[in-house]
């Protein structure tokens, strides 16, 4: 089942990709410049701390200070 939204995202996607002809550091550049120019708050969060998946939970956490 094709989701017609999806498709339209997909299809203008691919156009950004192409106008830039696939330069990442490029289409990173424009995509901040729209986001600066668009008007919007831009909300900075700080990176959460993410647990390792091996160790168990809580074990540690109350002795690390």
């Amino acid at each position: 089942m094709k989701d017609p939204i999806v498709e339209e995202v997909r299809k203008h996607r691919k156009e950004h990709t192409e106008k830039f002809r696939g330069e990442l550091t490029e289409i990173c550049a424009d995509l901040r410049r729209v986001q600066k120019n668009s008007g919007h708050e831009i909300v900075r969060l700080a990176p959460k701390r993410i647990e390792p998946a091996n160790k168990p939970h809580g074990t540690m956490r109350s002795r690390v200070r």
